[in-house]
């Protein structure tokens, strides 16, 4: 165990990181892409109409895997706020930063495909149900996030402080998670894909469904990454111009 999780650090160094996503990189954002393409096609274009909600279901390949990210994407900002807390591993709290941005925008989609399927099942475009609440302070939680990074000119302060902010912050993702289970109340309904068959999609619709849900995962991974690496570089920048302005 302890073995592996050296591993885990040593590759987590910012060199290694560095090396092994410039090798990895192009692979997983082709196999983002097509998985991601391929989901929503299948699911836009090659499943039937729901006999109650008609071509509205349609929504749910955007909506639902959106709306796990956003809550996902907050959970993984949590772990690596806690690493960087505990071990002070810059590479863990850039990782964080770089996913705020991706998770803000995942959450905004989620509103925003909720809102669209709202008004002919509802009648209305918001309702101050508990979950949809939850979400959008999930998403001002996002901002705050992304501000507070911008706010502070000190990297470190700056991490200490949003990884607080991420742990206050993961009490609104659980609710948005288990809003619907802490209260009976509300009118959004309960989770599409479960392993109670009562409670799950048909399989027309929930095989087309996990792969626009693997889709997001794998754009995430990409964006992420991606984003990781620049924070690395503009962290390396930043260190360098502070060397010469010592120097100077």
């Amino acid at each position: 165990m302890a073995s592996g999780m050296n591993i885990i650090w040593e590759w987590a160094n910012p060199r290694k990181f560095m090396a092994w996503t410039d090798r990895a990189l192009p692979t997983i954002a082709v196999l983002a892409a097509i998985v991601f393409v391929g989901g929503l096609v299948w699911g836009f274009f090659f499943t039937p109409d729901d006999y109650r909600q008609g071509a509205t279901i349609k929504i749910f390949y955007l909506h639902v895997p959106s709306a796990m990210m956003a809550i996902n994407i907050w959970v993984m900002m949590l772990v690596t706020s806690l690493i960087w807390i505990v071990r002070r591993h810059h590479v863990s709290a850039l990782a964080a930063k770089a996913a705020a941005p991706i998770g803000a925008i995942m959450t905004l989609i989620a509103l925003f495909t909720g809102a669209i399927w709202g008004k002919p099942m509802w009648g209305t475009y918001w309702e101050w149900d508990p979950r949809l609440t939850s979400f959008l302070i999930l998403l001002l939680f996002y901002i705050g996030y992304m501000a507070l990074w911008e706010a502070i000119e000190n990297p470190d302060t700056a991490a200490d402080l949003t990884s607080v902010l991420c742990l206050v912050g993961s009490v609104f993702a659980l609710l948005s998670r288990y809003a619907v289970n802490f209260w009976n109340q509300g009118l959004h309904q309960g989770a599409s894909l479960s392993m109670d068959e009562k409670e799950n999609v048909a399989d027309v619709f929930w095989y087309p469904a996990l792969m626009a849900i693997a889709g997001f995962v794998l754009l995430f991974i990409t964006l992420v990454l991606l984003r990781t690496r620049t924070e690395i570089r503009q962290r390396r920048l930043q260190a360098i111009e502070m060397r010469e302005r010592v120097q100077g």
